[in-house]
């Protein structure tokens, strides 16, 4: 297979720019696609040639898989990455890309199609002793056969759509009187968010943690596993925190979800880059969940515990190269940790924000990394998810990752809209936390917006003790104080402060 010679990005914002970066390592040219809301975007600028889509919804822009085929062929570009989310995880559009003589760079379409059904995953690993939570082996719609193998399975159990993702058509019963209702509408979720109303049934493992591994295949049948990544710091279902390696994860452990992992991809004749997700109990049994046919937004812990530059390999397979490392050949070199920073108010609910970037500015220094696509002045916008960067850290052991990520989280300047990284400060100092004793739970068993209340930081507090006496002393005489001033005396004071 000839070598790449241009490569255009179907996607945005800074899973484009990461792209881009190691595309020009390889001397390779870069096409960018964007939508109207996107135009002024630093993946824009950065690119070697730039195509607006359309109009800023997705639906009229970044999925527009013809057009942007079509862009491919006026360009003469020899290759898409999809990046991830979008068209990413979409079998016909790959299956397009593959008869437009086009590389598609991520799996085959019907490694995509496999696993993006649960069930059809489900089925396809089961001959490879691969765990599996007890459950349905089958899409189930009949309420009264479903009731009964649900009682077989045992209470509480778990609704799936089996094309979803994120939370959606997803139901906990935790008893058979509520199962026709959560059924009913587990079902109608899933026809509405998937235009699949295929459910299964899975016991419900109350509080798990959600641990995955990295996986990257070339097209000559080699695979291999690159660790693991803890991801169970999450909300709404969505990772917020992930980290490389797990803390609970032993070496014996992590020997066995990586085979099983691998085992998962060869049920699918699988190359490129993926991602096995499994869940664990609280006895560290884990189970496989399903497979992600692309590369992941917290794929750099793994880069920086391996010194793997996965958008690389992934270039190389699709050029069809041989796997230029085995096994044997990956270590494990320090911890990583990653927080994704959403334009979102922690304090109420994780509800997305928008604004402008009044001030944007990146922590810096030795083990951090910042992949973002935005600069200073820019307007989060309302159309995409509302992620704004991915901040990392890399050092020789867990304890130095969490300090160098609580010094690189106070360092992030963000003014103009409200953020996660305030969460992800109390995440990742809280005691729970610090253990590595936590699951999927942790939002829910330890967060509340009170946490987040800002304390004075010892120069204000000197501050406001000499402003306090002046302040006294001004109206002591009078006979009366300013009570508009005390009625609202912390913003009063950091006015005076600022």
């Amino acid at each position: 297979m000839p070598k790449i010679k241009k490569i255009l990005i179907a996607n945005r914002g800074e899973i484009s720019l990461r792209i881009m970066r190691t595309a020009k390592e390889m001397g390779i040219a870069t096409v960018a696609v964007y939508s109207e809301a996107d135009r002024l975007s630093p993946h824009v600028l950065f690119a070697d040639e730039a195509v607006c889509l359309g109009p800023a919804a997705s639906t009229q822009s970044y999925l527009l898989g013809d057009k942007i085929i079509d862009v491919c062929r006026e360009l003469n570009v020899d290759a898409i990455h999809p990046g991830y989310g979008f068209l990413s995880e979409n079998a016909d559009f790959a299956r397009k890309v593959k008869q437009a003589e086009l590389i598609f760079i991520g799996p085959s379409p019907e490694a995509i199609e496999v696993m993006g059904s649960k069930l059809a995953a489900k089925q396809a690993v089961a001959k490879y002793d691969i765990p599996l939570v007890p459950g349905t082996e089958e899409a189930i719609s009949d309420i009264p056969v479903a009731k009964k193998r649900a009682a077989e399975i045992g209470y509480p159990i778990l609704i799936k759509a089996s094309a979803g993702g994120g939370g959606k058509g997803m139901r906990v019963v935790e008893n058979e009187e509520e199962f026709e209702e959560q059924m009913e509408r587990a079902v109608s979720e899933a026809q509405s968010s998937f235009g699949d109303s295929a459910v299964f049934i899975e016991k419900y493992i109350s509080s798990p943690r959600h641990i995955e591994i990295q996986v990257l295949g070339d097209q000559q049948g080699n695979i291999v596993y690159l660790f693991e990544r803890e991801c169970s710091i999450q909300r709404r279902h969505q990772k917020v925190i992930e980290e490389a390696p797990s803390a609970v994860v032993s070496p014996e452990m992590r020997k066995a979800m990586g085979e099983a992992a691998v085992g998962v991809a060869k049920a699918c004749d699988y190359y490129g880059a993926g991602t096995v997700e499994f869940i664990v109990d609280g006895k560290l049994n884990f189970f496989f969940l399903e497979m992600n046919t692309r590369l992941q937004v917290e794929h750099p812990v793994t880069e920086m515990i391996t010194g793997k530059d996965l958008v690389r390999e992934q270039i190389l397979i699709a050029e069809g190269a041989s796997l230029s490392f085995t096994q044997d050949d990956l270590k494990i070199n320090g911890h990583s940790l990653e927080v994704r920073v959403y334009a979102e108010d922690p304090k109420n609910n994780f509800l997305p924000d928008i604004g402008k970037l009044e001030t944007y500015r990146r922590p810096q220094g030795a083990g951090i990394r910042v992949d973002d696509g935005f600069e200073e002045g820019m307007d989060i916008p309302i159309y995409y998810d509302p992620m704004i960067a991915k901040l990392i850290t890399h050092a020789e052991d867990r304890n130095a990752a969490i300090e160098k990520m609580v010094r690189a989280i106070d360092d992030f300047k963000i003014v103009g809209i409200q953020t996660t990284l305030g969460f992800c400060k109390f995440a990742i100092t809280h005691e729970a936390f610090i253990s590595g004793d936590f699951d999927t739970k942790f939002v829910e068993n330890y967060f509340t917006p009170a946490v987040l209340e800002e304390d004075f930081s010892p120069t204000e507090l000197e501050l406001l003790s000499a402003l306090a006496v002046e302040f006294f002393e001004k109206h002591k005489s009078s006979g009366k104080l300013n009570t508009e001033l005390i009625g609202n005396k912390e913003s009063a004071w950091r006015n005076r402060l600022k």
